[in-house]
């Protein structure tokens, strides 16, 4: 009988394994290349799940977005009044019960445009005026042209020199009213001064200007040769 070599049982062992590896081995390099395109088609259907999602978040069409509130047209009777005094060209800037006592006022302004050589902050004026409704007719209250003056004569603190240009602020105090800063400039260039604040004053009932701390109203004076109140 013949023997069966140890030597020969071990080869045929590593020659089965070898064949099994190998089988086994194309057999998981195979599954492996069917798994690649699954995780590839699932990473693409999770990337339009979150595009998705942030959609949602997307802006809103321009027909749904917040618009600015529109301002209140001005009253015919107010233009008109306005033109008598300025001109055409005149702009309303506010109207209403601007001095908080009842009666019904405009502010009015020649505005300058902006151009190239006006490039300045603010509003831009050469004339202003305030005006209130009584009894049925506008009267002038307040004006700004070369100077600063009400029914009273000139108002403390306006420039002794004619001004040609003022840079106009103006803001609405629930409280006291309409508060006017007047800047003088020195043609198209600011003149580095400070502002001029001009408020209604109950007490003397017409529009006076106020001190360097914007706190105490200043008397008029009847006549420019009379001022005092060269601007500093």
């Amino acid at each position: 009988m013949d023997k069966i070599s140890h030597g020969g049982c071990s080869s045929a062992n590593e020659a089965g394994i070898r064949a099994s590896f190998h089988r086994e081995g194309l057999g998981v390099g195979a599954a492996r290349r069917r798994c690649i395109p699954l995780i590839f088609s699932l990473s693409l259907l999770s990337l339009a799940f979150f595009l998705s999602g942030c959609g949602a978040d997307a802006p809103k069409p321009a027909s749904q977005a917040e618009t600015k509130p529109v301002e209140p047209v001005v009253p015919e009777e107010i233009q008109l009044a306005a033109a008598s005094l300025l001109g055409g060209e005149s702009q309303v800037l506010a109207f209403g019960d601007l001095a908080k006592n009842g009666k019904q006022e405009f502010l009015a302004a020649n505005v300058v445009p902006k151009t190239p050589t006006n490039n300045l902050p603010g509003t831009i004026v050469t004339r202003a005026v305030v005006v209130e409704n009584s009894d049925g007719n506008w009267t002038e209250v307040l004006r700004c042209d070369e100077h600063l003056k009400n029914r009273k004569g000139y108002l403390g603190l306006t420039p002794l020199a004619s001004v040609t240009g003022w840079r106009l602020q103006y803001e609405q105090n629930s409280e006291k009213g309409l508060q006017l800063y007047f800047t003088p400039l020195k043609g198209t260039t600011d003149s580095h001064t400070l502002p001029i604040g001009v408020r209604w004053n109950p007490e003397t009932k017409r529009y006076q200007s106020l001190d360097r701390t914007y706190e105490h109203f200043l008397l008029e004076s009847p006549s420019m040769q009379d001022a005092r109140s060269v601007l500093r």
